[in-house]
């Protein structure tokens, strides 16, 4: 069985892309097809035996900035010709669900959401009345471009229910739920029962280090990181701060002493900071959000907004604590009743667990073998 992935755009790195090399452990020798390459911010792809980039690759200085690409990423992928394979796998939020299959070939979809600045999120992208007036035109081109590519997959697939009820509302078609996976052998506890007031149960070595809030995250603005700064700057506890994005320079320069910025991290490091931390901060509506579901691996509990795909990830007052407005005062609220609580580390790692690579390796290949492929 010949079968080929295809994927947005590959220039960044995020939950994904974690998917991305969850499907390329099932498919090996399966090329992945995208929009734009930038080779130097996205080197996890290199294991793929063959990036296949479209015609808009070619203009090298807006591999990164596939923002002002929107109105030709249809004619990008509907330019990709698929007919040697029997099996293609679209990871999508926004248009490589619009690829062209022939009828033998079988096209699942996994959607990551309907396109955010289409639907969901229109409002947050177009705040600015004279830009939402002046893209009129192009969001209503694309609305039915986007409508007329979500039919095209054999299979939609959402990977939680909050997406598969946008894929409903937006689209208009059922969706089958497959949450996606975190590599949980590689994302462990090394705490047990885990003490909101008191700490991480460390060694006296370890100790020094422990006592901070976390938040791990692009620090885009729908990310909402600027709400975790202006909590902890006025409840002045530690809050270490990973990631990076156009919101940087923003966040550093309103961010009091209590708040640290360490950039990028590499899974072995990140994984020290979840270890340690006294709980994640989730103040965004997320798809799905895999750093909740890392950090409950790892030991650790998540304060999340009660939203999106927080709803499968955090269960409230066993691993979490859930805050119910996206503002300051509504989350320094949910930190406070955190601080007085205690969670169990065997509770936080079983939830986990329904995130498994093992689990969605299962679901995916069950459902392609439902569909007499293999």
């Amino acid at each position: 069985m010949k079968v080929a992935i295809v994927y947005d755009r590959v220039n960044k790195w995020g939950g994904a892309e974690r998917v991305l090399l969850s499907l390329h452990e099932l498919f090996p020798d399966a090329p992945l097809y995208t929009s734009v390459y930038h080779p130097d911010k996205a080197p996890w792809a290199k294991v793929f035996p063959k990036v296949v980039p479209s015609f808009l690759n070619k203009i090298s200085f807006l591999r990164d900035k596939h923002e002002y690409l929107a109105f030709l990423m249809p004619l990008a992928f509907e330019s990709f010709n698929f007919d040697a394979y029997d099996l293609v796998i679209s990871v999508t939020s926004e248009a490589a669900k619009g690829i062209i299959t022939k009828p033998g070939t079988l096209h699942i979809c996994y959607c990551l959401t309907p396109t955010r600045y289409l639907w969901s999120h229109h409002d947050f992208y177009f705040k600015n009345p004279l830009l939402k007036i002046g893209a009129l035109p192009l969001v209503n081109y694309l609305r039915i471009w986007d409508r007329i590519a979500a039919s095209k997959p054999d299979v939609m697939v959402g990977i939680s229910k909050a997406v598969c009820r946008r894929i409903k509302k937006y689209y208009g078609i059922g969706a089958q739920l497959i949450y996606s996976p975190v590599d949980l052998d590689k994302f462990k506890s090394q705490k047990s029962t885990h003490s909101a007031s008191s700490g991480l149960m460390l060694s006296k070595a370890e100790a020094s280090k422990s006592g901070f809030f976390l938040l791990v995250s692009r620090l885009n603005p729908y990310k909402r990181a600027d709400l975790a700064v202006c909590a902890f700057n006025e409840l002045g506890l530690p809050l270490i701060i990973a990631g990076a994005g156009s919101e940087e320079a923003k966040l550093r320069k309103m961010s009091f002493n209590n708040i640290k910025f360490v950039g990028e991290l590499t899974d072995a490091k990140l994984i020290g900071y979840y270890q340690k931390a006294r709980a994640l901060i989730f103040p965004q509506e997320e798809d799905l959000g895999l750093v909740a579901v890392e950090a409950q691996a790892c030991g650790t509990p998540v304060i999340a907004l009660r939203k999106g795909g927080a709803l499968d990830t955090v269960v409230d007052g066993v691993t979490g604590v859930f805050f119910e407005r996206q503002n300051k005062d509504s989350l320094i609220a949910a930190v406070k009743k955190f601080e007085k609580m205690k969670f169990n580390g065997d509770a936080l790692r079983e939830n986990a667990q329904k995130f498994s690579k093992e689990r969605f390796k299962k679901e995916l290949l069950d459902l392609i073998n439902k569909y007499g492929k293999l």
